[in-house]
């Protein structure tokens, strides 16, 4: 396993070593003490969640306040844009966005620490996307910014026709009205 850094440090490509011959392949898609180790931070994943979206379905950009969760997330069928937005009041890149493409083939992941907002788009017939959380899922104190907000600008591959996204996620906020993450936790309009 190795990490590759992102245009923001802090969100990285872990990319896994795959051993691989005509029976098929190998590879171990989590090791806490080796990305710990990677990371130089420690790791508490308490929770995994899995989704299956159809071609052309936006999901996101989705965080939570309080209760922010890191996310390693990977994509084990078809292929996601995959998209982590900083929300952490301070930082250098506040307001700035990543994306990478995540597929079955390349088996990489992405590492999405607390304080970003997260979504993805499919690119693939359907894709399975599977993602390991440092907090429980608190409903109540889900957020959720556009996709398209224009201050993020952030370039979603092209579909030939628009996201399908759900009412929540098209009634998101604009980065400029939601509310960022503070260094202690607390949350900041």
């Amino acid at each position: 396993m190795e990490i590759r850094p992102t245009a923001i440090p802090d969100v990285v490509v872990v990319e896994p070593k795959v051993f691989g011959d005509a029976r098929g392949y190998f590879y171990e898609s989590f090791n806490r003490r080796r990305l710990e180790a990677l990371l130089g931070r420690p790791l508490d994943f308490v929770q995994d969640n899995q989704s299956l979206s159809a071609r052309g379905v936006l999901r996101g950009l989705h965080y939570q306040l309080p209760h922010p969760q890191g996310k390693l997330v990977r994509v084990t069928r078809g292929e996601v844009f995959d998209v982590a937005v900083d929300l952490r009041r301070g930082s250098p890149t506040c307001g700035r966005w990543v994306g990478e493409v995540l597929s079955e083939t390349s088996k990489n992941q992405l590492w999405i620490p607390e304080g970003f907002a997260h979504g993805f788009l499919v690119l693939s017939e359907r894709a399975e996307f599977l993602y390991k959380t440092t907090d429980y899922y608190h409903p109540e104190t889900e957020r959720c910014i556009r996709w398209d907000d224009r201050a993020l600008a952030i370039s979603w591959p092209a579909l030939g026709a628009p996201p399908s996204v759900s009412a929540k996620d098209a009634a998101g906020l604009a980065l400029s009205d939601a509310p960022l993450f503070e260094p202690h936790g607390s949350s900041s309009t």
